[in-house]
């Protein structure tokens, strides 16, 4: 059928993305080199439940000397978009999303890398996180500890928070929850009134770990995002009705954990790019982090 109303969209730092229709159904089509990253996006599919609304995707091939993927168009606004007064919705949105992410059961054959078995072997949780600090010469980003070096301050900042991670590592369970890894930055999509997720993609950071680590996303980037902020989710976490004292055993050494990793690989990827302001941003939000230490465990049953 006649494919029409074709524009582009905005978003998307390894692919480029244009809307489309053909009849009545409604498509996203994404260009770019990462072809195993489409194929994740589609492994992703049998996660897929009312609470975790994952695009379908109905075709992966090449075209135009480029990979592609073709998937079913989900409509909303990006969840960075809310604002502060809209922080209740919001959270009862992202409460949802997480819990979700949480239900979803595990098989046995389901690694640290789920979409990768042999990626898997003799990956622990641990050795995941890790990795994430790691400027590794097979990696698509590499070359960014280099030009940390170059600025003494921040890779002193970088370091820090390595050595605090060390630490606190022990304290870090050996979970196999289902982490998205990547929630924010254009890859959640929510409804209007900001209520509930309509969409969310871009499963190539996932992995089968803590399910704080994903909590830990949200607030460390909160400062960025008041609509994200005002939703509070750490709160609402150490109070969600699925999870026990088991669940919550150390919570905030891990939580605190977290939050210290992304932000220390995100100086890695800051500075790789070359977004100056950017790093400098991260930079301050993450030494904060490290002064402030843990959030408080406030849990009311």
């Amino acid at each position: 059928a006649e494919i029409i109303d074709l524009v582009p969209l905005s978003g998307g730092f390894w692919s480029s993305a244009y809307a489309y229709r053909v009849g009545s159904q409604d498509f996203v089509l994404r260009f770019g080199d990462m072809a195993e990253w489409f194929a994740i996006d589609k492994a992703a599919m049998r996660f897929k439940g009312p609470s975790l609304p994952i695009p379908n995707v109905v075709e992966i091939g090449t075209a135009l000397d480029l990979k592609y993927a073709i998937s079913e168009r989900h409509f909303g606004r990006f969840i960075e978009t809310t604002a502060a007064d809209e922080g209740r919705a919001v959270g009862r949105a992202l409460e949802t999303l997480l819990a979700a992410l949480r239900s979803v059961a595990v098989s046995q054959d389901d690694g640290v890398i789920w979409y990768d078995p042999q990626g898997s072997t003799n990956m622990t949780w641990h050795r995941w996180l890790k990795g994430g600090l790691v400027d590794n010469p097979d990696a698509h980003v590499h070359g960014w500890m280099e030009k940390l070096a170059q600025q003494p301050e921040i890779d002193d900042l970088f370091k820090r928070c390595e050595s605090r991670i060390n630490d606190l590592l022990p304290a870090c369970p050996e979970r196999r929850d289902l982490v998205h890894g990547d929630l924010l930055h254009q890859n959640v999509l929510v409804s209007e009134d900001a209520s509930q997720v309509t969409a969310i993609f871009s499963w190539k950071c996932s992995a089968r770990g803590d399910f704080l680590y994903d909590v830990a996303w949200c607030t460390f980037w909160s400062g960025w995002h008041p609509g994200i902020a005002a939703a509070d989710i750490w709160k609402r976490t150490i109070k969600a009705p699925d999870l026990d004292a088991a669940d919550l055993l150390d919570a905030p050494l891990r939580h605190h954990c977290y939050e210290l990793q992304i932000g220390a690989s995100h100086l890695g990827w800051n500075a790789w790019t070359g977004n100056q302001q950017d790093l400098e941003a991260v930079a301050r939000a993450l030494e904060h982090t490290l002064e402030k230490g843990p959030l408080p465990m406030q849990r009311t049953d």
